[in-house]
């Protein structure tokens, strides 16, 4: 019988960023942009735990504490795939118009390849573009990620039809559709579990959620983009799948490993709210009160309850990539997580989660 390890984690840009620059990336860009109301760049208007972040150096000393915890997440999570010792890695995570663009954009995708680039550009020119080409954040300086990651056409067809088998309709893909490497969601997980640069060698098997439905940053007629808002259109892309199907999905996934001879790792890779996807605060801040509500939910185990998210709650919220977790939230049904790490954070664009949910996990319900 298979065993399946469960892991839930960030992919955003800041741990990779200097202290100096971290809140470059979104926050000081819509702090200075004329698009955010002066009411919220006002910091009388900040909550408390704001301003302190922000402090007298401008986010310099919170950018690295918000390493530190998220790095210290990221070294706990690695130990336990390596001594877990898995068959395969599977990986809940979006894809921002990087491989699907508009000739398909598929609800679900697994990914059969037998190896995939890792190597992404190092700066982000689609963003530079639209802000003027203001630094959006600079990296830190660490060793390369290694060129390929190891995939499998076997096990990504074999999960493919297990699915199938089991009423959910996914899609296969054998090689990269419109990217020549793998978007960053899936790339940073892998670069973010060898922070430490000891190489991976477990093999790896992408699994696509269309997160953004809707609000998916395709280019308008004019080849613009208004990434870090959401661009109003007259026709937008498919929606997303709904956090229920997000959530049966994820213990069909596991279920089927449960019955092949595998050991898996199921990681579910993101953040939750997203200021750059909500207005909610002048694009400043996401919805921090509502993610450590998900936290406190998240510590005691009572995931059941986020195969019920409110779809247009989530996408108020900006919390559209939290579906990757709900993915690993049916995975990982009655399970109590280790918690990791935990970096609230009302400048760094998005607060940060690691948890590690162990097969002999304390279990809920």
């Amino acid at each position: 019988m298979g065993e399946v390890l469960g892991i839930g984690m960030p992919h955003g840009p800041h741990p990779g960023l200097t202290d100096e620059t971290m809140a470059n990336n979104y926050f000081r860009v819509n702090l200075r942009s004329d698009k955010t109301p002066d009411h919220w760049k006002d910091m009388a208007n900040w909550p408390q735990e704001m301003r302190d972040e922000w402090g007298e150096d401008e986010g310099v000393t919170a950018a690295r504490r918000h390493r530190e915890e998220t790095v210290k997440g990221f070294r706990a999570a690695r130990r336990a795939v390596d001594e877990f010792n898995p068959d395969f890695v599977l990986v809940f995570g979006d894809d921002q118009y990087e491989n699907f663009h508009e000739d398909v954009i598929p609800p679900f995708c697994v990914y059969g390849c037998e190896e995939m680039a890792l190597n992404r550009p190092r700066t982000s020119d689609r963003y530079r573009s639209n802000h003027g080409g203001v630094n959006v954040g600079t990296r830190l300086e660490r060793p390369p990620l290694q060129d390929t990651a190891r995939g499998s056409q076997k096990i990504g067809t074999w999960l493919a039809n297990e699915l199938t088998r089991s009423g959910f309709d996914v899609a296969c893909s054998w090689k990269m559709h419109h990217a020549a490497s793998l978007g960053h969601a899936f790339a940073r997980t892998v670069d973010y579990l060898d922070w430490d640069r000891n190489g991976w060698p477990y093999t790896f098997v992408p699994f696509h959620v269309n997160s953004y439905g809707r609000d998916l940053s395709v280019p308008l007629p004019d080849g613009s983009t208004e990434l870090g808002r959401v661009a109003e259109r007259e026709v937008h892309p498919p929606d997303c799948a709904p956090p229920w199907r997000c959530y049966d999905l994820g213990r069909a996934v596991a279920e089927c490993i449960e019955r092949s001879p595998y050991r898996a790792v199921v990681i579910g890779s993101s953040s939750w709210s997203h200021a750059s996807l909500t207005p909610m605060h002048g694009h400043l801040w996401g919805d921090v009160e509502k993610d450590k509500r998900h936290f406190e939910d998240l510590k005691a185990g009572r995931l059941k309850g986020w195969r019920d998210f409110d779809p247009e709650q989530i996408r108020a919220s900006g919390q559209h990539e939290v579906l990757n977790w709900v993915c690993l939230a049916g995975a990982m049904e009655s399970r109590v997580p280790e918690i990791a790490a935990w970096a609230p954070s009302y400048i760094f664009n998005s607060s940060k989660c690691v948890a590690i949910f162990r097969p002999e996990a304390a279990r809920v319900g």
